[in-house]
C-alpha cells in the first residue's frame, strides 16, 4: 500500500503569493494513498530538508512529492535529501507549482485550483514508480580545450598543473587570441604581450598538454566521460619537427603584400608567415590560397632557401581520434561586420578604425611600432573622436546586447593617446559609461579626470570628409544642442558578436546557443560554466561578452568542474534511460534510425549452439540520454523510458 508524503513549499512569497499553499495540503491530506501532507515557507533550506527526512523514518514513506520550483532548480537536492533518509531517490518526484503555476497566473484561486491538479497528478504518478539504481560507467581522464586564447590556456593550464592530461585546439597558427592583439589592458595598463606570452609558452612547453595549432574539431560524440573526437589537423606545408624557425623562407618569399590578418589590415604579410614574431609554436605556415606555387605551379623559392628541408608541398590534411572525458570550449569571439556601419564611414574613409585597429597601432608589436598615426598617410592626429556602442545596443544592427568591455578600452585608447600625443585632443561620444569592475569606475575617471579625455553623452548620427578632416555630427544630450567635431580619426568601438560559425560548431558539440549566436549555459546563476550536455563547459566570451578578468575566472571554474569529474573512477550517470523489451521487438530499426545519440545498436540472438535466430534492438546504456524519441518510433510497444513509463505517464495523466 502507498504511504506518499506531500511537502508544500512556499518558496518565500513567489509560491505562496499566488497558491493558498494551506488550501493546497488539506487537498492533498484527502488524497487516496497520501500519508502526510504539510507546508513550510523554504523546503530546499537544512530544516526544510530534515523535516522530509525525519516524515520519511517516522512514517515508512514509499514515496515523497515536493510541490515547489523547477526540478531543474532542486530536484537533485531533495532526491539527495531522500537518499539520506532510506528512501530511494527516483521514488521523490518534484511538482513544479512556481514557474508553470504561481508565476504564470494573477488569478489566485485559479492558480490554487492548478497546483492542486498538479501535485495530485504526480502522486498518482509516484505510486508507480520503480527504485532505479544509477549508471556507473568509466571515465576518460583526459580533457580537450578548444580554443588558444587567454580562457582556453587557462583552463589548459589549471588542468594540467592539477595533473590531468589536455588536449588543447586551435584552429589558427599560434596560440594568442585577441588578447594577443592588445597593447595593454586595463585597468592596470599592463603590457598585454608581457602577460599572454609567458602563459603560451607555458602551455606548450607542459608535458601535460598536447598542443595542435592550425587544427579544427571535426567530429564530437559520445558522451561524458567518453567522448570521441576527431581533429582536422590542416596541412601547414612546413614540417614542424624539421623547421628551426629561422625565417629565411618568410624573407625571401616573392609575395608580401597579403593584408595580415593579425594586425587587421593595417599591415603585409607574405604567403609563408608566422602569424606574430612572438607566436607559438613559431614555425610558419604556408597561406595555400595566396602561394604563388599553388597559384601558378612554379615558385617554391621558401623550399629552396629551406636549409632543413622542412617545406614539403605534397603535405595534406590529417585527422587524429582522440578519447576525450571532458571538453572546454573557448572559441572566443569575433567584432562585428564593420560594413553595417555606413553612417560612421568605416571602409569609405581610411581614417575611421575599430577599437582593435587602433589596439595594434598602438601595440610596440604592431605596424608602426605603437606610434598612433593615420592609416591614410602616416601623421599623427591632432584629434581622435571615439565612438562607443557602434553596433552594439543597437538592435537595428542585430545586437541588442551591451558589448561590456567597450567602455573601458575606449577609457583606455583615450589615456594611451594622451600617453603617446601630449598635445592631441580626444572627444568621447557615449551612451552611458559602464563601468562596473573593481578599479573600473576610477579607471574611467583617470582617463577623464588626468587624460583629459572629453567625454559626450549622446549618439554620432553623421560622418563626413571636409577640408582633409571627419567631420562628426552628434548631439550632446546634456546640454541639449548639436555638437560637430572635426577629427584627424575616428576609432568605433564596436561590438562583440560570436564567431561566425558559432551555430555550426554548437551543433557538432551537442549543445544549445542564445538567439545572437553565443553557446548557452545550462543555469545562468547556479551552473554558469556547464552546458545542457553533461561533459561540456564553457570558458570566455563564446558564452557572451567578457573582459579578461572574467574570462579567465570562468576558465578556472570549467577546469575545477573538469578535474572534479576526473578525481573519480567511474562516473553516475541518471538511470532515466529507454528499454527495451526483446521479447516482444520485430526488429524494425524505426528506433535505430531516430535515436539521436546512436545509442541504439542491432543486436543478435542466437540458440545454444551460436545459430542466428533473430535480431534486436539494443539500448547502450552509456549513450542513452533519456529523451524518449526511440519511444514514439517503436511499432511493436516495445520501448519504453525509464523513469517515464506509459503506465506512469497514464496516471499522471489520469491523475487530473
Amino acid at each position: 500500500m502507498a504511504k506518499i508524503g506531500v511537502f508544500v513549499c512556499h518558496c518565500g512569497e513567489n509560491i505562496a503569493a499566488k497558491v493558498d499553499c494551506t488550501k493546497l495540503t488539506a487537498a492533498m491530506e484527502s488524497h487516496p494513498g497520501v500519508s502526510i501532507a504539510t507546508e513550510y515557507k523554504y523546503f530546499c533550506s537544512d530544516p526544510g530538508q530534515e523535516s522530509i527526512k525525519k516524515a520519511i523514518v517516522e512514517q515508512g514513506l514509499t514515496g515523497v512529492i515536493v510541490a515547489a520550483c523547477s526540478p531543474r532548480m532542486h530536484e537533485a537536492t531533495f532526491r539527495k535529501a531522500c537518499a539520506a533518509a532510506g528512501l530511494n531517490p527516483y521514488l521523490c518526484e518534484i511538482a513544479n507549482i512556481r514557474e508553470q503555476c504561481s508565476w504564470v497566473h494573477s488569478d489566485g484561486d485559479e492558480a490554487t485550483e492548478k497546483a492542486i491538479e498538479i501535485t495530485r497528478s504526480l502522486v498518482e504518478k509516484v505510486k508507480r514508480n520503480n527504485e532505479l539504481q544509477p549508471i556507473l560507467v568509466p571515465v576518460t581522464k583526459r580533457a580537450l580545450v578548444i580554443g588558444g586564447g587567454i580562457a582556453g590556456i587557462q583552463a589548459a593550464l589549471d588542468i594540467a598543473n592539477a595533473g590531468g592530461e589536455v588536449v588543447l585546439v586551435e584552429r589558427e597558427a599560434s596560440l594568442g587570441g585577441h588578447m594577443a592583439q592588445l597593447s595593454e589592458t586595463f585597468p592596470t595598463l599592463d603590457c598585454s604581450q608581457c602577460i599572454m606570452t609567458p602563459r603560451m609558452v607555458e602551455a606548450a612547453q607542459h608535458p601535460n598538454i598536447r598542443l595542435l595549432t592550425y587544427a579544427e574539431v571535426e567530429k564530437v560524440e559520445g558522451f561524458i566521460g567518453n567522448f570521441h573526437v576527431r581533429v582536422k589537423m590542416k596541412a601547414r606545408y612546413v614540417d614542424m619537427y624539421a623547421c628551426t624557425g629561422c625565417g629565411d623562407c618568410i624573407q625571401k618569399c616573392p609575395q608580401k603584400k597579403i593584408s595580415a590578418e593579425f594586425d587587421c589590415g593595417l599591415a603585409n604579410r607574405p604567403a609563408i608567415y608566422t602569424p606574430f614574431a612572438q607566436a607559438v609554436p613559431n614555425k610558419p605556415v604556408i597561406d595555400r590560397q595566396h602561394c604563388t606555387y599553388f597559384k601558378n605551379g612554379k615558385c617554391k623559392v621558401c623550399q629552396k632557401v629551406c636549409q632543413t628541408n622542412a617545406i614539403n608541398f605534397d603535405m595534406e590534411d590529417e585527422y587524429l581520434d582522440l578519447e576525450i572525458g571532458a571538453i572546454v570550449v573557448a572559441t572566443g569571439f569575433q567584432i562585428q561586420n564593420t560594413s553595417l556601419y555606413g553612417e560612421y564611414g568605416y571602409g569609405r574613409y581610411p581614417d575611421v578604425v575599430t577599437g582593435l585597429q587602433f589596439e595594434r597601432l598602438a601595440s610596440a608589436s604592431g605596424p608602426t611600432g605603437g606610434r598612433i598615426a593615420r592609416p591614410s598617410d602616416g601623421k599623427e592626429p591632432e584629434t581622435v573622436v571615439f565612438i562607443q556602442c557602434a553596433g552594439s545596443r543597437d538592435p537595428s544592427k542585430g545586437v541588442s546586447y551591451c558589448s561590456k568591455i567597450c567602455c573601458m578600452y575606449t577609457a583606455k585608447h583615450a589615456m594611451l593617446y594622451a600617453h603617446k600625443n601630449h598635445h592631441g585632443t580626444s572627444r568621447v561620444f557615449y551612451m552611458d559609461i559602464r563601468a562596473a569592475g573593481k578599479g573600473y569606475d576610477e579607471f574611467t575617471r583617470r582617463a577623464i579626470e588626468e587624460d583629459g579625455a572629453g567625454y559626450i553623452r549622446g549618439r554620432v548620427s553623421k560622418l563626413w570628409e571636409e577640408n582633409g578632416k571627419l567631420m562628426v555630427r552628434g548631439v550632446d544630450t546634456l546640454l541639449g544642442r548639436p555638437v560637430e567635431v572635426p577629427a584627424d580619426m575616428v576609432v568605433l568601438a564596436t561590438a562583440m558578436v560570436p564567431q561566425p560559425d558559432a551555430k555550426e560548431f554548437a551543433k557538432t558539440l551537442g549543445i544549445g546557443c542564445d538567439e545572437y549566436g553565443f553557446f548557452n549555459e545550462a543555469h545562468m546563476k547556479l551552473r554558469p560554466v556547464e552546458t545542457a550536455t553533461a561533459g561540456i563547459f564553457l570558458a570566455g566570451a563564446c558564452q557572451s561578452p567578457k573582459d579578461i578578468p572574467d574570462s579567465v575566472a570562468q576558465a578556472s571554474a570549467a577546469a575545477s568542474k573538469v578535474l572534479a569529474l576526473f578525481s573519480r573512477e567511474k562516473l553516475e550517470r541518471e538511470p532515466i534511460i529507454a528499454m527495451n523489451n526483446e521479447a516482444t521487438c520485430s526488429g524494425c530499426w524505426g528506433c535505430v534510425l531516430a535515436c539521436p545519440y546512436n545509442a541504439i545498436e542491432k543486436k543478435d540472438i542466437t540458440d545454444r549452439a551460436g545459430n542466428l535466430i533473430r535480431r534486436v534492438a539494443s539500448v547502450n546504456p552509456g549513450l542513452c540520454q533519456g529523451c524518449g524519441t526511440c519511444v514514439t518510433f517503436c511499432r511493436s510497444n516495445s520501448i519504453d523510458l525509464a523513469g517515464f513509463t506509459e503506465k506512469q505517464i497514464f496516471a499522471e495523466v489520469m491523475g487530473l
